[in-house]
């Protein structure tokens, strides 16, 4: 079974660990690291912005949120390479999507790495609409947005 929890400090260091894994496979492809394996995941989980995704007692995913004003940016959201497949990531956009009803928000908005080709074609399965492109902090981007 599946829990998704609140992340704690002492999370950090298997969350860094985690998004370095999902996120290896990419680096050749990008020439460099994409950004979630450069992120401050001590900070992030103290900023209440991170929860985990538990199988049987092991961390197996990660999501960072961000209440903006008029939305939810789903700033990050990553599986072990050992439990992709398996549906983790579709129970944490769908976590994403009722945090951002709680919260009284009608969209969520997320970005990916243009060399991330799967990752595109995976949001637009699940209801993301590409918004645009753009270069920011030197990634290709595309952006998304899914009216809930």
């Amino acid at each position: 079974m599946t829990t998704i929890r609140p992340a704690h400090p002492g999370d950090a260091a298997l969350l860094s660990e985690l998004a370095r894994a999902a996120y290896m496979h990419y680096v050749e492809r990008m020439g460099t690291e994409p950004a979630p394996m450069r992120q401050d995941y001590a900070a992030l989980v103290n900023a209440g912005q991170v929860w985990v995704a538990e199988h049987d007692g092991a961390v197996v995913g990660l999501l960072v949120l961000v209440l903006e004003p008029d939305h939810l940016l789903l700033d990050n959201v990553a599986v072990s390479p050992t439990a992709q497949g398996t549906g983790i990531g579709a129970q944490l956009l769908n976590f994403a999507e009722a945090r951002a009803r709680e919260h009284g928000r009608a969209e969520v908005r997320l970005y990916t790495n243009e060399a991330m080709t799967e990752n595109i074609a995976y949001y637009r399965r699940h209801g993301f609409v590409e918004t645009h492109r753009a270069t920011d902090h030197g990634y290709r981007r595309v952006y998304f947005a899914k009216h809930l």
